[in-house]
């Protein structure tokens, strides 16, 4: 039924409530303002939330554990990528680290602190966000600016949201713990040869727990991939994909309904070359192998 949860609501000490809440102002409010540098922002945050002082204290007394919170002195993997579009990068570095190392102390590890803030960052960092977006500690992406989220959609614990390809979560989607959902591939013979591929999750659908989504796979509305599942495709509405490679074993009790996603007819991405060295379409590139190869007769 629509709108049921099986959550409960839970309340903490009301002085720690308004201290939080008046933290979560602050942050907005300058998160908000054009004039705000956002790497001072994010250093200032960190250094008080990590080691409980002013940024330019802990510049003076323990320099090196200060300059790696400034963003500007750290480097992220997707900056040595040529796919990796660097003005957009840019301007979302400093609260991509501000949102990784938050989460590494107590503020993020308290949902109460942890999921707002997350929910604030992601407003700045993502293509588009909707209501209620929940993330859960430790979620990783590639550059952030590429996700796309819908409505109440839930991201769990040590997700890798590689969305250098693009990234879409549809309203209501749930991603559970450790998935790995990929926007980019490597040619077999020639690894620098890199296509990216959007990947699209529909309204509702389920990625369970250790699974993997490799790029371009679109999964439609109210689908679900299983545990431990690696997908390298598409599951059409209502579908249950399991193993590896996935592939839909059950459907759902249904009704039909009308689509957001339809795997059937969703348009797919056709993809597009990450690395001017190799501006062509990938060919095949491997064969089955023989009897002789595996020893069969």
């Amino acid at each position: 039924m629509a709108g049921v949860t099986w959550l409960k609501p839970v309340s903490i000490d009301p002085s720690a409530q308004a201290a939080y809440g008046e933290f979560l102002r602050d942050l907005e409010a300058r998160l908000a303002d054009p004039q705000t540098d956002r790497f001072v922002l994010a250093r200032e945050v960190l250094a008080q939330a990590m080691y409980g002082r002013e940024y330019g204290q802990l510049l003076a007394d323990a320099p090196l554990a200060a300059l790696n919170l400034d963003a500007r002195n750290v480097t992220f993997e997707a900056e040595y990528y040529m796919a990796t579009d660097a003005g957009k990068f840019a301007s979302v570095k400093p609260l991509l680290w501000l949102w990784k190392n938050l989460d590494l102390t107590p503020v993020g590890q308290n949902p109460v602190t942890g999921i707002p803030v997350r929910r604030l960052l992601a407003e700045r960092i993502f293509k588009r966000v909707g209501r209620d977006f929940k993330c859960w500690p430790n979620v990783e992406f590639s550059v952030g600016y590429n996700m796309e989220v819908g409505d109440d959609v839930v991201v769990h614990r040590y997700v890798l949201l590689d969305d250098i390809g693009g990234i879409e979560l549809q309203d209501g989607a749930s991603v559970s713990d450790y998935v790995n959902i990929y926007s980019h591939t490597h040619s077999v013979l020639d690894g620098p040869d890199v296509t990216l591929r959007r990947t699209v999750i529909g309204r509702g659908a389920r990625i369970t727990y250790h699974s993997t989504v490799l790029a371009g796979s679109v999964i439609s509305d109210d689908a679900m991939l299983a545990t431990h599942a690696l997908l390298r495709g598409d599951i059409p509405p209502h579908g249950i994909a399991m193993g590896v490679p996935a592939r839909v074993t059950r459907y759902k009790l249904r009704e039909p309904a009308e689509y957001s996603v339809d795997a059937r007819s969703h348009p797919h991405d056709p993809g597009r070359k990450a690395n001017p060295h190799f501006p062509d379409p990938t060919p095949n590139q491997t064969r089955k192998p023989t009897l002789e190869e595996t020893g069969e007769h």
